[in-house]
């Protein structure tokens, strides 16, 4: 019986010929990329009228809309799905 199923395991296929799977790094950094832009998007919004709170002045959104979008894109790019050289 166990013999059975080490066959049958075998014959899985692991790797297609046609299909790679995408690293889940390249949905993290789409993920950081998306979150960034609309952090950003908001804090450039409000800049003008800051909320009335105590470090409102350093604009905290602006700047982690700013890196969310540089790790974004540098893991988006990084990671990005290329042709498999053979």
């Amino acid at each position: 019986m166990e013999n059975k199923l080490k066959d049958e395991l075998k014959d899985i296929p692991v790797h297609h010929e046609h299909h790679e799977m995408l690293p889940v790094w390249f949905f993290i950094g789409v993920l950081l990329l998306v979150y960034g832009v609309i952090i950003l998007y908001v804090g450039i919004s409000e800049y003008s009228h800051p909320a009335p709170v105590v470090l409102a002045k350093y604009h905290a959104s602006v700047w982690g809309g700013i890196f969310l979008v540089i790790i974004g894109g540098f893991y988006t790019l990084r990671f990005w799905p290329r042709a498999r050289r053979r």
